[in-house]
């Protein structure tokens, strides 16, 4: 019965986006067709940016036939028509965004393929620009007043809650601390007849394993929910079975594991349900805005810092032999290598000698770090002081091997020497600069450069990355450890 009526409201709601894309869809041909009118106003004297329209409104059914599924499609696929009863606004908004970033390369791909020349620039931008505002406000407008509605008692699920331990008492406190969620319990289930009647937190246990069919059939339980210890995970697969026979929703709880670091989310393999624990985790809609800025500020500064990777490779060329770029191989995201790109700063050969100066490095650990290397080129030291050496790597960014942001990849050599709690900085993307680039680079010794990497990925952000690029600027400027 749920299930129906889950795949009614979500035929609903998938037919109101369609009535208000038709509806914007006329409102936006009418407005597009009599825009000239508005130059009888004189508001830009003496201007006329947009051109008459006479194509008729037959000409553009096609436009709308093609608009709806393609809106209504991406709205589906990110997510929109499942239930947001427990999702924040930023998430909603976040649907939005994606869905319009979509739906506007989409349609505008249709049009430059099917050359749909008819459609002006004008109409296009009204049409895409209308409906995403329009789509926008009445996802918020529902979201808000469904979530008002829910906070004052109505539109609430009864929940009926497996465990009565640590875990399902936080579980129990979280729903009470989210009215808005419209989550209310029913009653606890607890593994021994001793403990019926007690009360866990406010809820009342109501029985044991064995007495859950016999609940389902006398209350309206929407959901049986599993919050019980991995021992327990054996005990419980004929109570799945009664609620699967009943058409009762059941969830599990999976956090079976108190583990420091790791997070888990579930995950899914060709009907398999996975739990997968990682170390680094974060928001799709923040990995993709990440991307997205470095694809484009890398981009740019290919191109903007063109004439200065000219200048330092003639300079490079004129005042030692070899070649104007350092190729090395270097250990990226979870131990892939790639190839990465730095002007020259030594001499021809300079790894040759690389042997004889070990005893002077000044660096704990497996790197090498001497302050006055006799293998720099005079040139190379005014690079390196200035970080210009580092430029070639926004080639790597845009490529996708490295960020902006990160931590510097090391060579195999050294991650062959790490210890296991140091392996742990490669699992999230190198990048140009980091904590340990903006904290004085050659100042800190090995195991604080590991921690400093080790302290980005646990609380790592898109706002962090902000503060290191603002913080990298001066860095740079000043060398501070650079050399």
């Amino acid at each position: 019965m749920l299930k129906e009526k889950d795949a009614v409201i979500r035929r609903a709601m998938i037919l109101f986006d369609a009535s208000l894309v038709s509806i914007i869809f006329l409102l936006t041909y009418y407005l597009r067709r009599h825009f000239h009118l508005l130059y009888r106003l004189d508001i830009i004297p003496s201007a006329r940016v947009v051109a008459e329209m006479i194509t008729p409104l037959r000409d553009y059914f096609i436009v709308l036939v093609l608009f709806i599924p393609l809106w209504c499609g991406v709205l589906y696929l990110n997510g929109m028509y499942k239930t947001l009863r427990t999702k924040k606004l930023l998430e909603v908004t976040w649907i939005i965004i994606k869905s319009v970033f979509l739906t506007t390369i989409a349609f505008g791909t249709i049009v430059f393929m099917f050359k749909l020349e008819f459609i002006s620039r004008a109409f296009f931008l009204m049409l895409v620009g209308s409906t995403s505002l329009a789509i926008f406000v009445e996802k918020v407008v529902i979201f808000s007043i469904m979530r008002e509605i829910r906070r004052k008692g109505y539109n609430y699920r009864k929940l009926l809650i497996v465990g009565t331990g640590r875990r399902a008492l936080v579980f129990m406190q979280n729903i009470e601390a989210h009215p808005e969620w419209g989550l209310k319990i029913a009653g606890v289930i607890d593994f021994e007849e001793d403990h019926l009647g007690r009360a866990v937190d406010g809820s009342r246990v109501v029985g044991t394993l064995d007495t859950i069919p016999k609940i389902l059939n006398r209350q309206s339980i929407d959901e049986v929910v599993f919050v019980i210890p991995r021992t327990k995970l054996s005990s419980i697969e004929n109570t799945l079975y009664v609620c699967e026979t009943q058409g009762v929703k059941a969830t599990i709880a999976v956090d079976l594991f108190d583990l420091r670091i790791a997070k888990a989310r579930q995950t899914e393999l060709e009907g398999i349900p996975l739990l997968t624990f990682e170390t680094t985790v974060a928001e799709e809609w923040q990995l993709f805005v990440k991307r997205t800025a470095d694809i484009i500020i890398s981009g740019l500064g290919i191109v903007s810092l063109s004439p200065v990777f000219l200048v330092i490779a003639v300079l490079i060329k004129l005042t030692s032999k070899g070649a104007v770029f350092y190729i090395q191989k270097r250990v990226g995201l979870n131990g892939r290598k790639f190839v990465l790109y730095k002007f020259r700063s030594m001499h021809k050969g300079a790894h040759e000698k690389l042997a004889d100066l070990l005893a002077k490095n000044e660096m704990k650990g497996p790197v090498f770090k001497i302050k006055d290397d006799p293998r720099v080129t005079k040139v190379g030291r005014v690079l390196r002081k200035l970080s210009l050496d580092e430029l070639p790597q926004l080639f790597n960014v845009f490529t996708g091997s490295m960020g902006l942001v990160g931590p510097r990849p090391p060579i195999p050599s050294e991650v062959s020497k790490y210890e296991p709690w140091q392996r742990r900085r490669l699992s999230m993307r190198p990048g140009i600069t980091c904590l340990w680039q903006i904290s004085g680079r050659n100042k800190i010794d090995f195991d604080d450069w590991m921690k400093l990497d080790l302290e980005y990925i646990d609380n790592w952000s898109l706002w962090l990355d902000f503060k290191i690029l603002c913080k990298t600027v001066p860095a740079v400027l000043f060398g501070t450890g650079a050399y």
